[in-house]
């Protein structure tokens, strides 16, 4: 398309116009046209990825049961509070696994999220056909049919980042790893873990204001249970631990901090709180 574009415009006679700044124009032109791709860019998408012989049967998004069926002796753990399960097969020490089904497989660790299958780790054993990075690379972007520009991971291995799922290939014990992640998958963990935390500090935030309205309570039965109470029609206190014979009417009570406040008041300790 852009050839048969480029071959239009230049044999196009445009009053005014030198070819200068055509070219210029040209190029915004060919960016604008729908359907064209950013040089580099990996659009591949988890929905469209091909059954590839290097997964073993294995693609995101299959579900917990499909696992199953694949690979009858695997385990699942009880979920975690996110809804993730992880588990790891071993096809090369499991002796209840067909190796021939396997054959150049080391383990295969998976990450589920409500029963989903997000993160698939394959690590291949030494034995295996290829055994460079980039051999690795070209082979897995084939099988894959993705293309783009992969960048450095951590120093040892390569990583391609597509539409919504991200590639990472890296050598363990000898042989090559290969790693599919799916982004929405990791988001929604995120989102899950941030809502846990906003609840636990909510909850943590609510007992500390309970735990302190207790004491204010506490401390406030402390002082009344401290208080000196006056008689005023008989000019007489009752310290804590005294009381009076006949409850004191409150048009006739007094209160009363301190023993000092009370005698300085007028009053005398009662007969019976000697």
């Amino acid at each position: 398309m852009k050839e048969s574009f480029a071959l239009w415009c230049s044999n196009c006679i445009i009053p005014g116009m030198t070819l200068t700044w055509i070219r210029p124009l040209l190029l915004v032109v060919l960016c604008l046209i729908p359907g064209q791709v950013i040089f580099g860019q990996c659009t591949q998408k988890i929905a469209t990825l091909p059954a590839a012989p290097e997964l073993y049967g294995f693609r995101l998004g299959m579900m917990r049961d499909d696992i199953k069926t694949l690979v009858p002796q695997t385990q699942f753990p009880k979920a975690d509070h996110f809804g993730v399960t992880k588990t790891t097969i071993n096809p090369s020490f499991d002796p209840r696994i067909d190796q021939k089904k396997f054959e150049g497989v080391r383990s295969i660790s998976l990450d589920l999220l409500d029963d989903r299958l997000t993160s698939l780790w394959i690590g291949y054993d030494d034995t295996y056909k290829i055994k460079t990075i980039n051999e690795f690379v070209t082979s897995i972007s084939q099988a894959l049919k993705v293309s783009g520009n992969w960048s450095s991971w951590r120093s040892r291995g390569q990583q391609l980042r597509c539409a919504d799922f991200q590639l990472i290939v890296s050598t363990l014990a000898g042989g090559p790893s290969l790693r599919l992640l799916d982004f929405a998958a990791e988001d929604t963990i995120a989102a899950r873990r941030q809502e846990k935390e906003e609840q636990d500090s909510l909850a943590e935030a609510t007992a500390t204001a309970s735990e302190s309205n207790e004491k204010d309570t506490d401390s406030t039965g402390d002082n009344e249970s401290k208080q000196i109470v006056g008689d005023k029609q008989s000019k007489t206190y009752y310290p804590n631990g005294c009381h009076p014979a006949k409850e004191i009417s409150e048009a006739n009570k007094a209160v009363f901090k301190t023993v000092e406040e009370a005698e300085k008041a007028g009053f005398k300790l009662a007969r019976n709180c000697h």
